[in-house]
Parts: C-alpha cells; sequence; structure tokens
C-alpha cells in the first residue's frame, strides 16, 4: 500500500512533474525573494533562463549560515512570497534562524514517510519531539493528523511520564529520537515494568539523530516493535524516509534532492558521496538549492517495496563547520556570543561525544580563575536549547589552532 500515487510513478514523468513544481518556484523567488534576486544578479541570470535539471546545478548553492545573517540584516520578510500573517506558524530554531511555515495541509510532506514506515489509520501515536519554537513536534503531528492517528503531544524529557503515557494508555506508536525511546526503555524496566506484558508499542519513527544498525537493533529487541527513520531539517520537512525493506531512503516526491561537491555545489554522478541540497516546492518562502551540510549518495537500483524514487544511502557526516546533537544543530558562531559573555575564558572549544550510543556534549574552557559552570551551562542552554557538560581546564590547554567544535562520536 501507498499513501500517494508519486510514489510509484516512472522516474521520467516523476522529474518531468518536479521540473514543473521548481520552475514554479524560481519564477515565484524571482519575484518575491530579495534574497535569490541578489543571487539571480550575481550569475547576471533570470529564472526563466534555466531550462530543465541540467542548467539548474549553476545556481550557486545557499547555506543556512547566510540565511542567519541575511535575515538579521534584512529581516524575514525579504525572503517571503506572501505577508507573514498569510503563513500557517513561524518557528525560531538554534542560529537563530525563523522557520516559516505555509498554511495548506501537510506542509513538511512527511505523511508519505510515517505510512511507508506502516503508520495507518487508528494508531495512537506519543510525539517526543518538541513543541516549543521549533517546527519538529507541529511538523510531525500534523501528517500523523492526516493519516488518522491520534497523537499525545508529549513533548521531549520528563522520561517517567512517559512510561506512565505508555503504559496507561494503548500507544502503539512512537515518534522522536531512537536514543531517547532507549532511555525511555531503561527507564520502564527500572519502575519495574515488563516491556512485553506492559507496553502496546508496535512501531517507531525516529529522525534528527543518525541512527546507527546497532542502535536500531538494540530499541527493536527491546520492545518487540520496527524502527524506520526519516530525515528532514526544519527548513524545508522531509527529505527522504525509508520503507520497510531497509534499502536506504527514499527521496520525498515533495522535494527536488541533488548530491553535490560541497566546494562547487555542483552535482555528482549518482552513487559518488556529496553534500544533500534540496529545492522543496515552496511559493510562500521560496529556498532555492539549500544546502544541508549533510553528506550522502544515491542509490538507483530498484526496491523491493515497489516506490520508484531514487534513495540516500544513509547519513556520511557532515560537509560544514557545524554538528547536528539530539535533532539541534550546533553553530560555533552562536556558542562564542555565549561564551564571550564570560570575560575570563581565554579559550574555548565544544566536543560532540556519544558514549553509549547517547550524544553529550562537553564544552572546555579555558580560565585562569574559577567560573560558575552551572550558570555557563544555563547561559548555554538558554541560547542552543542544549545543556553542556562543562569542563574548565588551566590555559594553555587547547592549542592557539583548535577547531571550535569537534565532532568525536562514532557510528556502529
Amino acid at each position: 500500500m501507498y499513501y500517494h500515487e508519486y510514489e510509484t510513478e516512472p522516474r521520467e514523468k516523476r522529474m518531468k512533474r518536479k521540473w514543473k513544481a521548481v520552475r514554479e518556484v524560481l519564477l515565484e523567488a524571482e519575484r518575491s525573494s530579495g534574497e535569490f534576486r541578489a543571487r539571480l544578479e550575481g550569475l547576471g541570470a533570470c529564472a526563466k533562463d534555466f531550462k530543465g535539471f541540467e542548467d539548474f546545478g549553476r545556481i550557486p548553492v545557499l547555506r543556512k549560515r547566510e540565511i542567519i545573517g541575511l535575515q538579521a540584516e534584512h529581516g524575514l520578510e525579504w525572503f517571503l512570497g506572501c505577508e507573514p500573517g498569510r503563513l500557517g506558524r513561524i518557528y525560531q530554531s538554534p542560529g537563530p534562524i525563523f522557520d516559516p511555515e505555509g498554511a495548506e495541509p501537510d506542509y513538511w510532506a512527511w505523511a508519505e514517510g510515517f505510512f511507508a514506515a506502516g503508520f495507518r489509520p487508528g494508531d495512537l501515536a506519543q510525539m517526543t519531539f518538541s513543541y516549543h519554537m521549533t517546527p519538529a513536534g507541529l511538523m510531525l503531528e500534523q501528517p500523523l493528523r492526516a493519516i488518522g492517528c491520534a497523537v499525545i503531544p508529549a513533548g521531549p524529557g520528563n522520561t517517567e511520564k512517559q512510561v506512565e503515557f505508555m503504559t496507561r494508555l494503548p500507544v502503539t506508536a512512537f515518534v522522536g529520537m531512537a536514543s531517547y525511546l532507549k532511555v525511555i526503555g531503561e527507564k520502564a524496566v527500572a519502575m519495574g515494568y515488563d516491556l512485553a506484558r506492559d507496553f502496546r508499542l508496535k512501531k517507531a519513527y525516529v529522525a534528527a539523530e543518525p541512527l546507527p544498525e546497532s542502535l536500531r537493533r538494540e530499541v527493536e529487541e527491546m520492545f518487540g516493535i520496527t524502527v524506520r527513520q526519516g530525515y528532514g531539517t526544519a527548513d524545508v520537512g522531509c527529505i527522504a524516509y525509508e520503507c520497510m525493506e531497509l534499502g536506504g531512503m527514499h527521496l520525498s516526491n515533495f522535494r527536488h534532492v541533488e548530491i553535490c561537491d560541497p566546494a562547487t555545489g555542483e552535482p555528482v554522478a549518482d552513487g559518488e558521496v556529496g553534500e544533500v541540497v534540496v529545492t522543496p516546492f515552496f511559493t510562500e518562502y521560496p529556498l532555492v538549492r539549500l544546502a544541508t551540510g549533510d553528506l550522502s549518495s544515491i542509490d538507483v537500483s530498484k526496491c523491493g517495496c515497489g516506490r520508484t524514487a531514487r534513495r540516500l544511502t544513509g547519513w556520511k557526516g557532515r560537509a560544514d563547520d557545524t554538528a547536528k546533537v539530539k535533532g539541534q544543530f550546533i553553530y560555533p558562531g552562536q556558542a562564542g556570543g555565549v561564551c564571550a559573555r564570560y570575560p575570563d575564558v581565554c579559550a574555548w572549544q565544544i566536543r560532540v561525544r556519544n558514549p553509549g550510543g547517547r550524544d553529550a556534549l562537553v564544552v572546555l574552557l579555558e580560565t585562569a580563575v574559577e567560573i560558575d559552570a552551572d550558570a555557563f551551562a544555563a547561559d548555554f542552554q538558554a541560547t542552543m536549547k542544549l545543556r553542556p557538560v562543562v569542563e574548565v581546564v588551566r590555559p594553555g590547554t587547547l592549542p592557539a589552532d583548535a577547531p571550535r567544535l569537534v565532532d568525536e562520536r562514532t557510528f556502529g
């Protein structure tokens, strides 16, 4: 069964449909987006100069850090194809960056991914992504409601309450991070629950962090469920999703996805590793060739599920100087603003680790005087949405050329 007829359409038909949608985005972006007009002016081109995907790759990519700066300089309206009051919602994600949402149903295009993961009318889903300012919670709730599922808006944290919901209500589906579902299972066992007897969970849809197969197997065996993942961002929504065949992640039928050389922004051959570049079919907030910073490659082989969309082969790392931790991007520049409020800190570094498969954020602070580590951690969390472990070290510990961000995680 499929959620939409687009899922099985021939590739040639799909690409014609997608080019028509992309062309509408190009024309609207030229009309309404100061950001895109500036890129066109740099090329000496206009939207009508691009006749197909063969020359679409000439348009310079747009990076998230550029959006952050341009929103700060020009305001959100400089990007929009409609008045802000015509939008459905406006969120803010770390950066800081505003994320507009249009008013149409399933704007973020996650419904086909949930359906491919086995979500059906009558499922009761426990949503553990945040509903506060960032789009994740509502972004992923809307498609569940469209399918016919009921949703418990649990949000993140408060693990004992999460266990209570899952044991007192007939929760059949989990939505959140796989690492957090593992935490919930461990907490339930510690509270004396039998996961096979006391839970009615059947499936999980996970996102916002890498999913090593070891963690997938552990969570599936822990609860006796299936775990499937989706891949997307706060800017564009769904980019790709897994089906039951576990042969990679099918590209969304409502975005044009390219794999590009991180240095040039030009598309690479199928099978080669490059940066994921996405053009969603938005006209309210047109984003043309948004570079995600994530590395992957394309698999063009046929999938046993019958879906004909090409597939991403999984997350291969980051192409830029950010890291995604517990669903949030960590920007060194933003972290530097926090550190600047502590003049006794002479150097700092962020380290990302995943002991036991759980992401941990560590901030090293070089200072010769005593510092209130708890206060710093609270300030960091208020800005970056994540609370770090603060390690105070003596001056000279970090080399002068030490990178601001070091990702030490391993994914087996």
